[in-house]
């Protein structure tokens, strides 16, 4: 064995010592030794110290050779396990300390203890006692801290665990975000294309406003939680773009408490809503139609609506016309959901609900 590992033991003596005298150890030993102490007294015919300090003194010392071998030496051969070195320990150091016990606590009498009978017969039976109990006791303890061990790595597993399945999430998470983003970003630039081809002047003041909206929201799209105001004002800033696209087909207003605005809110999330009920709802109209934004506070969910009088969507009408998002509304709708029970929980939902006579509602909702 190397010097190093023998001097561990001395390097880390501070952390040993608070482990070997802990607490619940020190309530053990000091009870058992009460219990005898007071068992004793009812026979016991000298000073009562002596008979405190010699059970005190087998008591301690069983437990500090229990804490030596718990981690000295630090290495041991395979076939002696460290458990049955600590046992065995604590069964050799019984008699040695009853016989210290009673050397230290009869200095200066004569005879001495060995050839008193009575002292004598009292030797054996502080050893019987000390060797009935002591070995039990500390297999006890062994078997207490091989539990502690197990619930302690436990724990730690449900702790890496839970750190891998958070790892797992914000990679997802990343994912669907990587998604989201493109997906509004190509939709805009090609209603902006389409106004270029058509030759309309208002390309370049819609493109202008494009730059400018990107500039300002791009910075934010890769954060995992934003606020509510930060989505109402980027989704703001898109329906005036498609505003200044379709002037006489597209009409908008917002509704929203103020105390919602702080609340967090997964970037993109509002503007994917809007921008599918511009998309699958608005664009394909003839007339065109309004688009109303409603984000409340309701007994402690914060509902997020948007409202469309578009030409509605294909679904089966099924639960009073609430429906889960089916796969043929589109990958935005699909990754909201799926960001939103991400960042909060399960709890949280994308519904669609047939808005009369025609058009359709989305609704957003999560604990606050």
């Amino acid at each position: 064995m190397s010097l190093t590992a023998n001097n561990s033991f001395f390097r880390n003596a501070p952390q040993h010592l608070r482990r070997m005298y802990a607490w619940r150890r020190l309530k053990i030993v000091g009870g058992f030794c009460a219990f005898w102490i007071l068992l004793f007294t009812l026979t016991w015919q000298v000073a009562y110290w002596i008979l405190v300090v010699r059970w005190l003194f087998i008591g301690f010392s069983c437990l500090t050779v229990f804490g030596i071998f718990e981690v000295w030496p630090r290495r041991l051969p395979r076939f002696i396990a460290r458990w049955a070195l600590q046992v065995f320990a604590v069964a050799v150091i019984v008699p040695i300390a009853v016989v210290l016990g009673y050397q230290l606590t009869t200095i200066g009498l004569n005879p001495p203890w060995w050839k008193d009978d009575q002292r004598l017969e009292g030797v054996f039976t502080f050893i019987f006692i000390a060797m009935l109990f002591g070995p039990w006791i500390a297999v006890a303890a062994l078997l207490n801290q091989i539990k502690e061990q197990a619930q302690k790595q436990a724990m730690q597993f449900q702790l890496e665990r839970s750190e891998l399945a958070r790892d797992a999430l914000n990679a997802q998470l990343n994912l669907l975000q990587a998604q989201v983003q493109p997906h509004f970003l190509f939709n805009t630039l090609a209603n902006v294309r389409e106004l270029v081809v058509i030759g309309s002047p208002r390309a370049a003041m819609v493109l202008e406003n494009l730059i400018a909206y990107l500039r300002a929201s791009v910075p934010q799209i890769s954060n995992e939680v934003g606020t509510l105001a930060d989505e109402i004002e980027r989704t703001r800033a898109y329906l005036e773009i498609m505003h200044m696209r379709m002037p006489d087909r597209l009409q908008f207003s917002f509704d929203v408490s103020p105390e919602a605005t702080l609340l967090p809110c997964p970037p993109m999330s509002l503007l994917t809503m809007v921008e599918n009920a511009v998309r699958h709802g608005i664009d394909p109209s003839e007339g065109g139609g309004r688009i109303d934004v409603a984000v409340h506070l309701y007994a402690g969910c914060v509902e997020v609506e948007v409202r469309d009088t578009g030409v509605g969507l294909q679904y089966s009408r099924q639960n009073n016309h609430l429906h889960e998002i089916t796969p043929g509304l589109g990958s935005g709708i699909r990754n909201l959901q799926a960001r939103l029970r991400m960042v909060f929980d399960e709890s949280a939902s994308v519904t669609l609900v047939d808005n009369q006579p025609h058009g359709t509602v989305a609704v957003m909702r999560w604990k606050a």
